[in-house]
């Protein structure tokens, strides 16, 4: 593929570019607002410190002057820019915000106030406020500065501040109320309760008609207890307005202009409260900011005041807000304005590489001596494609076992082996040897048969050398749960799916035994050229043997002739579903059926549990677990059977009844994935749902029917030419044209 500069990247490039770096943002931006809610607090119980400062300020003193703020809304160009220094200069010996101090509950917002009071000289505290509680916020408030609910005595005056949102309640604070204000002493009360109450203030701005208290019985308590303990005055924000009444002798004074938007700019203005204690004397007074102002500047400075403070406090919130709006973008602009063909593209031409010796490289992670169905086939498609005149080098790991390998099989040192034999090889992915080799080949294109460990190797080389990547999609992975040290239904239903679905988007080609197993790609969502195609097998080899030979087999085995021969190969283990035919067998005989004879081929983990079965069930006599048999002496196995049975739901294709077709063998299996495309229903065998009374009538209807037999059984031989390791190559390297021709496309 030719090298294309950095800056000459495609347009579809850069928005693919653009994407993953905005995905990138999104998750580190989250990353971070989830650290903000783990991490240990920069600060705590603020209250505690700043309440001991002000009894210390106000020590013996019956004058002084405290300023009260509402509605900071993390303001800056307001409140930390312009009240804040005039509070520092003023003779002002404490500050209290009525309410909404942040401009909503987020740890920023929290993290952003604690910064802006820190520049006061003097103490400060906080009434619990609608903005506080808002966003999961009255934890935080808790925690970084104290109760939602409290109070003290400073000088000669008491301060309670209440909770009005409706976090706290109702009864209880009313209860509280009244024992704090009877039991007061103090010569002043100021109460601080966050919302106005309605009956105080006449006329709400613009828009903030309902940001009143809205717990009548709340309200109600509140003025009554005030009037009753003759408290001066209480506060409240919520409002942005200044207002101060008279009701009964108490005070009301609702402020609300230290920060954020003015909506009504006539009757609404930025300012803060001066309150003046002299003995028995309390003077309450705002202090205007920006008096000379016309109405719509005061406006259009508080729209900015406040979009400032958004973006000084919330920056990473604003971030994450426009790198999620920029991802759905690219997705909306991709689902509908780039062009998608959903067919094959047929301008692609792959003449120049069909006529040409291509040089493959295949990965896989076990081959022979370890037989299974994957060594199997690749072991033919190498062979196969040899015989077209292709080159190919073999990467397979190594065993304990010697092998006479050729030059064209490489082994890769093993890490660790585990399996009941060691017959899983865990290669080294980081092996130099794996990396040379491939580089020395020079591959024009590589072939993996797994979608991790070498596989994940041979992808990664593939894009290092720049040359496209086959992937063969043999193993259902979520029936093999059992072998894997995660939770069980995790891995089947979650990572199995998302692995192979990840693994097959980024090669270039995928090979699928079956349309099932196409089918199956499609729906998890993989979107990569496919190629169906069962692996081809030998079918001269398995259409003759010598009778000479199957005769001493016969003998060696000790089959009597009077029984019908059961053949069912696999690899002895949990996901065959061997249980299941052994139970079913077992009911046939029970039902009077005993003229069969089970040969059981392979070998595995479970071998000695599937004995133990046998003999449990009573089938000693009927069935023979047989083991290991070698490849070359297969074909003499099937054609000492009548009929082949099979029961496993986990494969891909299975070989073997392709295999056994060529013998001339009908078929009884269980229905699934891989069985479903190669078992003609009626015509070269059966299938049944995972039923044992459905799945033993078919093989009591082949046993007893001589006829239906051997009929099934030309029709399976006559199948199985279809797929013989000719055609199967072929198709290979037709494929592996196609691919080439589109990876090197000047459109690409």
């Amino acid at each position: 593929m030719p090298r294309r500069s950095f800056l000459r990247l495609s347009r579809q490039r850069w928005l693919r570019l653009f994407f993953y770096l905005n995905l990138a943002l999104v998750v580190g931006l989250i990353a971070h607002q989830i650290w903000l809610y783990v991490a240990e607090p920069e600060f705590e119980s603020v209250h505690t410190l700043e309440v001991a400062d002000i009894r210390e300020a106000l020590r013996e003193r019956t004058d002084y002057r405290f300023a009260v703020v509402g509605n900071i809304n993390n303001s800056v160009s307001v409140f930390q820019d312009e009240i804040v220094p005039l509070i520092n200069q003023g003779g002002i010996d404490f500050l209290i915000s009525a309410g909404n101090a942040v401009s909503g509950g987020q740890h920023e917002s929290y993290q952003a106030i604690y910064r802006s009071l820190e520049q006061l000289n003097v103490p400060y505290l906080l009434t619990y406020g609608d903005n506080e509680d808002s966003d999961f916020g009255s934890y935080l408030f808790y925690e970084y500065f104290g109760p939602h609910f409290y109070s003290f005595v400073a000088g000669n005056s008491h301060f309670i501040f209440l909770d009005v949102t409706g976090k706290s309640s109702t009864s209880w604070q009313l209860d509280w109320l009244s024992r704090e204000l009877a039991a007061s002493e103090a010569q002043h009360k100021f109460l601080f309760i966050g919302l106005p109450l309605h009956n105080v203030v006449s006329d709400a701005p613009l828009f903030e008609a309902d940001n009143y208290l809205n717990d009548p019985r709340l309200a109600d308590g509140i003025m009554a207890l005030a009037e009753e303990h003759a408290v001066d005055t209480v506060f409240s924000a919520n409002l942005t307005l200044f207002s101060q009444q008279t009701i009964n002798g108490v005070d009301y004074v609702t402020t609300g202009g230290a920060g954020g938007i003015l909506i009504d700019a006539d009757s609404s203005f930025h300012h803060y409260v001066i309150v003046d204690v002299a003995g028995e004397n309390v003077a309450i007074a705002p202090v205007r900011l920006n008096v000379d102002s016309p109405g719509w500047w005061r406006m259009v400075t508080s729209v900015w005041s406040t979009l400032y403070a958004f973006f000084y406090v919330s920056y990473t919130r604003f971030l994450l807000i426009v790198g999620v709006l920029a991802l759905l973008t690219l997705r909306l602009h991709r689902l509908i304005f780039e062009d998608r063909d959903y067919y094959p593209d047929f301008d692609i031409d792959p003449t120049p590489f069909l006529g040409k010796s291509l040089r493959v490289a295949m990965v896989s992670n076990n081959y022979f001596p370890f037989v299974s169905g994957v060594s199997v086939s690749v072991d033919r498609l190498r062979n196969g494609l040899c015989d077209l005149g292709h080159l190919l080098q073999l990467l397979v790991p190594r065993y304990r076992e010697a092998c006479e390998d050729d030059r064209s099989i490489k082994r890769i040192p093993t890490l660790m082996a585990f399996g009941q034999k060691g017959e899983f090889r865990l290669t080294n992915p980081f092996s130099a040897r794996f990396r040379r080799c491939l580089r020395a080949f020079k591959p024009d294109i590589i072939h993996v048969h797994h979608p991790f460990w070498l596989g994940s190797m041979g992808l990664f080389m593939g894009r290092r050398l720049k040359v496209p990547v086959i992937y063969t999609y043999h193993t259902r992975l979520e029936h093999y749960a059992h072998f894997v040290p995660l939770p069980g239904a995790l891995f089947r239903n979650l990572i199995s799916h998302y692995l192979i679905k990840r693994f097959s988007n980024r090669c270039q080609g995928v090979i699928v035994p079956t349309y099932s197993a196409e089918e199956y790609l499609r729906m998890i969502g993989v979107k990569t050229p496919t190629l169906v195609q069962p692996t081809g097998i030998d079918v001269e080899r398995f259409s003759q043997v010598d009778e000479s030979e199957l005769d001493a087999l016969r003998e060696q085995l000790g089959v009597s002739s009077s029984r019908k021969i059961l053949i069912s190969v696999s690899r002895i283990s949990k996901e065959k579903n061997i249980g299941f035919m052994l139970e079913a067998l077992a009911d046939l005989q029970s039902q009077g059926h005993e003229d069969f004879h089970l040969l059981l081929i392979g070998d595995g983990p479970d071998r000695e549990a599937i004995q133990t079965q046998i003999d449990t069930l009573k089938l000693t006599s009927q069935a023979t677990l047989v083991g290991a048999v070698p490849p070359d002496q297969m074909a003499l196995y099937y054609h000492l059977g009548d009929l082949f049975v099979f029961a496993s739901t986990s494969e891909t294709q299975g070989m073997v009844i392709l295999e056994a077709m060529s013998a001339g063998l009908p078929v009884v299996a269980v229905r699934s994935s891989g069985i479903d495309d190669v078992v003609r229903q009626g015509v070269n065998g059966f299938k049944t749902p995972q039923n044992r009374q459905a799945w033993g009538q078919k093989v009591v209807e082949l046993k007893d029917n001589t006829e239906l037999r051997q009929q099934l059984g030309k029709q399976s031989s006559h199948f199985a030419k279809e797929f013989d390791i000719k055609n199967f190559a072929s198709a290979v390297a037709t494929f592996y044209a196609e691919v080439l021709a589109k990876y090197h496309s000047p459109s690409r």
